[in-house]
């Protein structure tokens, strides 16, 4: 059986266990690879995700970098354009052309991602809203997102 290719999910350092045990569930169901990029606003050992309420934690594909620095370095060495995911794009998550090796990147809970993360993407999305609101949980940002992702390169497990 060949493994099917689909995207990647990449955290930047997040700062809420819960939705990230929340997108690793989501990332379990559907078969799909988290990357947490350290440091984290929380303890990343199995334990901690434990007790954030993650009961798939083996059914997860979870890789975790200590750094930025850590995270490119083995980016580099697998295929793949880096999209993140951000309030300050232009383009829409659903004007936006999917590819199945996509990394799809999401900034910290409590303030984004910085300018260094701005620079390294090959694209930026945003997910539309209405005015005068400031942005989506994490955990459903993602999930609208890779929703997204995977309809357009139909990346869905089979049915």
């Amino acid at each position: 059986m060949t493994e099917r290719q689909t995207v990647r999910i990449a955290l930047y350092q997040p700062d809420i266990p819960q939705n990230t045990g929340t997108i690793l569930r989501m990332a379990a169901c559907f078969g799909l690879s988290v990357d947490v990029i350290g440091p984290a606003g929380f303890s990343l050992t199995d334990a901690a995700f434990r007790r954030a309420g993650l009961d798939y934690l083996e059914k997860a594909a979870l890789v975790r970098h200590a750094s930025w620095e850590a995270f490119m370095a083995e980016r580099a060495e697998r295929p793949g354009r880096l999209v993140l995911s951000t309030t300050r794009a232009s383009q829409t998550h659903a004007g936006f052309g999917f590819a199945p090796d996509d990394i799809l990147l999401f900034g910290r809970e409590s303030s984004g991602a910085p300018e260094i993360v701005h620079a390294a993407a090959d694209a930026r999305i945003r997910i539309p809203m209405v005015d005068g609101v400031r942005s989506l949980n994490l955990a459903v940002s993602v999930a609208l997102v890779v929703g997204e992702a995977l309809r357009q390169t139909g990346g869905f497990p089979p049915a």
